[in-house]
Parts: structure tokens; C-alpha cells; sequence
């Protein structure tokens, strides 16, 4: 464990079911224009992004949508909405709301960062591993993230995934100075979500939890809010798939984001999410589906250099199971058989578990069931190397990723 260490998080987090009624006068502590980059027509359609509008200008704030993105930011949505916002003369004043899922929050957090850094026009220049070396100087207009899902995080973190497609890659604008400002989480907001979304996204934030607890830059803060995220999601999961009004679940799952959120800021990810990654651009894989499908064999990889970490995700998982009261019977039957009087059975525990979890929810086995072919694997392999790979406790070279990802295609 590293006892020298920096520890990042967002300046103010509220937190509580039906707290959305406060983002007007948290909005009005940070500017007095505000621009809305929403990630759900659905919030339009169904009045709600109005209303939160209407709070916002009651507190005296001008409002404005400038735009609305339903899939994950490219490098062309970036430039195209700093572009908008420096014709409308966003500048000092001016602050950003980023509301829905993660690509709403790291569309607006790029746009907020490179309005005020425009050594480039473009977000490629400032992005890791593939622009000029750009990096973001000069403090970004005030962010607020309102998260609508459960799962990336993105509300805690410093950076902002990027995608392009031609040609292919998917990487991050970081800089601590991104971190949002504010952040309103309302657990109610992901009442509406699909039971695929809420499996999907829900399994994006266990594996953060878990590649946070076991990375070889892992630190003592974020492990601790590692476990108890754990504590939280392992039992919520499934109850928030199979009946999305309750409210236990929704509150459990939206913390555990939270958190995995602030843990992956401080700590790092793992193989997991440098292969998602790679998913997300060669296979057009959705995000936290591809970190789903890789969490078990990421856990089985890991486990010969992170067993004693893995026990430690186990026993909280096994007593959370058994103490709360999202669990099933037959969940709390089959921990209840599990004896962990060693790190050995405890770690085992803690991969079944997982397992477990996405049978019940419906996450696919297999590459293959994602549409990924052997074809596919060299490009992916070259593409999982980055920030969230050098994470990873197991040294991995090309060739044994490689062999792990053909066993997973079939």
C-alpha cells in the first residue's frame, strides 16, 4: 500500500433521493449563465430537464441546452460543442451542467476544460498517447455533474473519455483541475432506466470497485471506499435490475458509483477497463457491457498476485450478502455455505460472486457473444495499453493478452 500519496474529489458533493430540487441554487453558487450538455431525450421528453431549467433561472441564472449526446463523446462532438460555446462567449461567468450518463458528464467536463485552453481546436491535441502533448493549464469554466445512471463514476473523476472511430482509439482527457465542481446525486433519477442500462452500468461501477481495490497503484482511502461500495452494490445489483423503482437499491447503487468513482481517481483501474476500452472502439462494445463481460477473467487473472486483496473484497461481500436486506434467499443461502477461514477460499468467493452476478443479471460469457472475432484481437491488444492497463497487478505482455482474449472468443 502506498502511504505517500495525493487524494482528489469533487469541492462539494450532495447526495439524497429527490435532492434535484437543490441544483438551482447549487448552479447559482458558481455562475451566472449556465449551458446544459443533457445525456437523455428521455429527460426532455418527460419534462423534467425542463423543469431543472426553470429552478436554475429562478435563482436569477440565464439557461441554455446546448446539446444532447446519446452515445459515447467523439472527438468531433468535443470540438463541435467548445466551438459553440466560445461563439456564445462562454468565459468567466459561465459554468457548465452536465446531466444523464457518463458521456453527458465527460462531454461537458472536456468542453469545460478546453474552452478555457485553446492552444488547439481540437481535443485529439490534448488527449493521451495519440495528440501533441497538450495538457490543461488554465482552470476549466465551474462544472456541475447531475449523474443519471449509476455505474461510470465520472461525477468523482479527473478525466474525460474520448473516442474516434478513424482512426481508433478511445482515451482520456485528464487534468485534477477537471474535476467537477459540484456534484447533485439523486438516486431517483435512475428510476426510469432500463433493467439492461441498469445491469450494464451497475456492473461498470463493481468493476471500478474492485480493479480500484486490487491496482498496483492502489491507495489507502480509495480501498476503504472500495469496500464499502462493494458492501453496498453486491447486494443492490440485482434487485435494481429486477424491480428499477426501488428506492434501497437505486440509493445503494448510486453511492457505490459515487464511489468507485472517487476510487478510480486516486487509485487506477486494471485490465478490465483497458479492454473495455478497446471493445468500445474496434467492436462498438457499450461501455460498461465490455467491462462486465471482462471483470471475471480480469479476477482470475489477478488472483495469483492479488489474493490476499481479493479476500479482503470476499468476506465484505459474503457478510454484506447476509446482512442486507436486498439479498434473496437463495443468495444468503448459498453465502451462508461459503466457510472463508482462508484468503485462498475467501478470494474464490469473491470471483464467484461476480460470476453469479452476471448470470443472474444476463451479462454474456464470452467475446464472441459480443460480436468479437479472432480477426479483431491483435487490433484490440495493441489498443488495451494505456493509463487503465499500467494499473493492472499482473503484468500482462502482448502475447499472454493475447492467449486470454482468444479464450474468450471461442
Amino acid at each position: 500500500m502506498n502511504l505517500n500519496y495525493d487524494f482528489y474529489a469533487p469541492g462539494q458533493i450532495t447526495f439524497g433521493w429527490g435532492r434535484r430540487s437543490e441544483l438551482g441554487s447549487i448552479v447559482a453558487q458558481h455562475g451566472q449563465r449556465a449551458f446544459f450538455v443533457s445525456g437523455s431525450r428521455t429527460l426532455d421528453a418527460s419534462g423534467l430537464l425542463g423543469k431543472l431549467v426553470d429552478q436554475v433561472r429562478s435563482e436569477g441564472c440565464d439557461c441554455e441546452l446546448v446539446t444532447t449526446i446519446s452515445h459515447e463523446p467523439e472527438v468531433t462532438d468535443v470540438d463541435r460543442l467548445v466551438a459553440d460555446l466560445v461563439r456564445r462567449g462562454a468565459g468567466p461567468g459561465d459554468c457548465l451542467v452536465g446531466i444523464g450518463g457518463g458521456s453527458a458528464i465527460d462531454l461537458a467536463k472536456a468542453a469545460a476544460a478546453l474552452v478555457t485552453n485553446r492552444e488547439s481546436s481540437t481535443v485529439k491535441d490534448y488527449l493521451e498517447g495519440v495528440g501533441a502533448g497538450l495538457t490543461i493549464s488554465t482552470p476549466p469554466l465551474p462544472l456541475i455533474a447531475t449523474p443519471t445512471t449509476a455505474g461510470t463514476g465520472t461525477e468523482a473523476t479527473k478525466n474525460a473519455v474520448i473516442s474516434s472511430y478513424d482512426p481508433a482509439f478511445k482515451k482520456s482527457l485528464r487534468s485534477p483541475m477537471m474535476i467537477p465542481d459540484a456534484v447533485l446525486i439523486d438516486p431517483e433519477l435512475a428510476v426510469g432506466l432500463s433493467p439492461e442500462t441498469t445491469a450494464h452500468t451497475g456492473m461498470d461501477a463493481i468493476t471500478q470497485l474492485l480493479e480500484s481495490l486490487i491496482s498496483d497503484r492502489a491507495q489507502p482511502i480509495p480501498q476503504a471506499l472500495c469496500l464499502h461500495g462493494l458492501s453496498l452494490a453486491i447486494p443492490a445489483i440485482v434487485e435494481s435490475v429486477e424491480n428499477g423503482s426501488s428506492r434501497p437499491a437505486r440509493e445503494a447503487m448510486a453511492h457505490a458509483a459515487l464511489l468507485s468513482g472517487l476510487a478510480l481517481a486516486n487509485s487506477g483501474l486494471g485490465m478490465a477497463h483497458g479492454v473495455a476500452a478497446a471493445l468500445g472502439v474496434h467492436a462498438r462494445v457499450p461501455h460498461g457491457l465490455a467491462c462486465a463481460v471482462m471483470l471475471p477473467t480480469t479476477l482470475r487473472t489477478n488472483r495469483e498476485v492479488a489474493e490476499r486483496t481479493l479476500a479482503q473484497a470476499g468476506r465484505v461481500m459474503q457478510q454484506s450478502v447476509l446482512d442486507s436486506e436486498l439479498s434473496d434467499g437463495e443468495s444468503r443461502e448459498i453465502a451462508k455455505a461459503v466457510p472463508l477461514d482462508s484468503d485462498e477460499a475467501a478470494a474464490g468467493f469473491a470471483i464467484q460472486t461476480v460470476e453469479q452476478l452476471c448470470d443472474r443479471i444476463g451479462i454474456p460469457k464470452t467475446l464472441t457473444e459480443l460480436g468479437v472475432t479472432h480477426d479483431q484481437i491483435p487490433a484490440i491488444v495493441v489498443s488495451s495499453r494505456g493509463n487503465s492497463m499500467s494499473g493492472n497487478p499482473k503484468t500482462l505482455n502482448d502475447d499472454e493478452l493475447t492467449i486470454i482474449l482468444r479464450n474468450m472468443t471461442g
